[in-house]
């Protein structure tokens, strides 16, 4: 499946009040090749689904808009490909709406513990012009790379502190 996404990703001021109700659901992505630099390729487990996504930018050096290629896979087929790479990240998502848009509030786990990022999803350009900033938010980080899951994984919270301090990102445990 191909599809276009466009969205913006903050990280968070603090847990958005609209998660406090929600059910996670959990997330494994694994990042491959192992040996990439800029991994755009990316397993996912979610509960008993699997897949593997390209995430390419629209515009180069834009990480608003990404054409993504998916595809479904068997647990047998995640799992051989599973093996190729230790650069992992796991987080629970929050499907939710927060000020009327759509949300993903992805609280990290393990080494990556106390960061926690919103995306918000928009069906085009327009909308994502005209969108306000929810109170949530305490810092565009959308152009930042180092937040890209793909630099996240195999990464520890300490790893990524400095670069979190120039936002004055305080780690949120909930």
């Amino acid at each position: 499946m191909k599809s276009l996404e466009i969205e913006l990703t903050f990280l968070a001021s603090r847990l958005p009040q609209e998660i406090m109700d929600a059910a996670p659901k959990r997330l494994v992505d694994i990042y491959i090749p192992e040996n990439s630099s800029f991994p755009i390729v990316r397993l996912r487990q979610k509960g008993d689904e699997f897949e593997i996504t390209k995430k390419v930018a629209v515009r180069e050096g834009d990480f608003s808009s990404h054409i993504e290629h998916t595809i479904s896979l068997t647990n047998d087929e995640f799992e051989a490909m599973r093996k190729s790479s230790n650069r992992t990240v796991e987080k629970d998502r929050y499907f939710v709406k927060i000020d009327n848009f759509r949300a993903e509030v992805d609280v990290f786990l393990g080494e990556l513990l106390g960061l926690v990022m919103i995306d918000f999803e928009f069906e085009n350009e327009d909308a994502r012009v005209h969108f306000r900033t929810p109170t949530c938010c305490l810092a565009d980080v959308t152009q930042e790379e180092f937040v890209l899951g793909g630099q996240l994984a195999g990464k520890s919270y300490a790893d990524i502190q400095g670069k979190l301090d120039d936002f004055n990102y305080k780690q949120l445990i909930s």
